[in-house]
């Protein structure tokens, strides 16, 4: 069968391996967290690996925080001031993780999901992972389900989806988005980059939004990246063109990222070591719970779900 996978119970949590077999092309899923921290393709110069993820689980669980590497961002993205908002008349206060005064990132990056199932066939491979949230001592107590669909296909495609079902009895906000850092070659510098936008929303000092927009058209077409340094919020054009394009010409390989139209928002980050960039597909604008930026309303036993989708091509 030209689909398969494997899962490595050896570790902390289990590891899930969607692989093609005709290509050799993989996808090393972590359950800690549903992140994703290898894609590789069989390339002439060798394997490569385009996610900048960890050495193992155990590293993943100790140092996820650093730099939030393929982390799920939920219930909400980003930044949030001061870790505060209001919600249908009441003051919220998140307790996870704080960067300076602002949480960020969410509550589930150090999630346990469970496999809830798996499947293969001759044209596709998948895995169905799922974490209910119910805890109410983090600021947000509201109880939902997340479900998280990985599908590897042909083409080097693999297909992220992620359902949330409300699962109190009163409607809930949410946001939802991922955190990857991609690897094309030794640099990112040497990247030629096309984003699907032209407009950035404006950020304050503190990296939250103003609620007004910049023009940007510098990526809009496609450019070498250079020494450029972003750490913005993009708003895409449309959902019919990929989000993003990033090619590497040494490396040949290029990866096209994909959106639907649950995901109108491409967070940018460049770190300082310039090994690898993060590219991150966002349902709402950071700090959305207190400026409502694309904010989702979930009514109880009510469903929203938001996919993308990253293919590598060999140049």
């Amino acid at each position: 069968m030209p689909f398969s996978i494997n899962i490595d119970n050896t570790e902390l949590f289990p590891v899930i391996i969607l692989k093609d077999e005709s290509t050799d092309t993989e996808a090393e899923i972590y359950s800690f967290g549903a992140l994703l921290n290898a894609f590789s393709v069989s390339t002439k110069k060798g394997r490569r690996n385009i996610i900048d993820g960890f050495t193992s689980v155990a590293d993943a669980k100790e140092n996820i925080t650093s730099a939030f590497k393929s982390a799920k961002l939920s219930p909400f993205v980003c930044r949030m001031a001061k870790g505060e908002y209001s919600f249908n008349d009441k003051r919220y206060k998140i307790q996870k993780f704080y960067l300076g005064e602002e949480a960020i990132h969410g509550l589930l990056f150090n999630a346990p999901f469970n496999i809830e199932n798996f499947s293969s066939n001759e044209e596709s491979v998948f895995v169905k992972l799922v974490y209910d949230y119910n805890n109410r001592n983090e600021g947000y107590p509201f109880p939902y389900k997340i479900e998280v669909v990985y599908t590897l296909s042909a083409g080097n495609k693999l297909h992220i989806k992620t359902t949330v079902i409300n699962q109190g009895e009163s409607e809930m906000p949410i946001g939802d988005g991922w955190h990857p850092y991609f690897q094309l070659g030794e640099t990112i510098n040497d990247l030629y980059v096309q984003f699907n936008s032209d407009t950035m929303l404006e950020f304050d000092s503190h990296l939250l939004p103003t609620g007004n927009t910049i023009s940007n058209t510098k990526f809009e077409t496609m450019q070498l990246f250079g020494d450029t340094f972003l750490d913005n919020c993009f708003v895409l054009k449309n959902e019919q063109s990929p989000a993003c394009i990033l090619k590497d010409k040494k490396s040949a390989l290029q990866l096209s990222i994909e959106a639907d139209g649950a995901y109108p928002y491409l967070q940018v980050y460049t770190p300082p070591h310039r090994r690898s960039i993060a590219i991150e597909n966002l349902s709402s604008a950071p700090d959305s719970f207190n400026n409502h930026i694309g904010l989702v309303i979930v009514k109880p036993s009510e469903e929203y779900s938001f996919a993308a989708s990253y293919t590598i091509t060999l140049l």
